[in-house]
């Protein structure tokens, strides 16, 4: 069953992978993000939003990404891959 986005969602990518130890997520962007942008994070039983605080790529703090571009975000919950992120607002 397809999760119901809210009208001022838009998908902006996926979870690809998740460091448990340090709580930070690889995404996968399909459009851009930047640092103070609120993401909506679903998948399995999981479902809550987020001000992105900080992203990195290969250990660089970074204040935006592009599509196309994978980031590590620091996450407040547990997710997993193939979770799917959208951009709030």
């Amino acid at each position: 069953m397809p999760e119901e986005t809210l009208p001022e969602e838009k998908p902006i990518g996926k979870i690809t992978h998740y460091f448990s130890k340090i709580g930070v997520a690889v995404i996968e962007l399909s459009d851009a993000l930047k640092v103070g942008d609120q993401i909506r994070i679903v998948g399995g039983q999981t479902d809550f939003t987020q001000k992105v605080e900080s992203m990195e790529v290969e250990h660089k703090k970074i204040e935006e990404a592009k599509a196309g571009e994978s980031v590590g975000l620091k996450v407040n919950q547990k997710v997993r891959e193939g979770y799917k992120v959208y951009k709030v607002g």
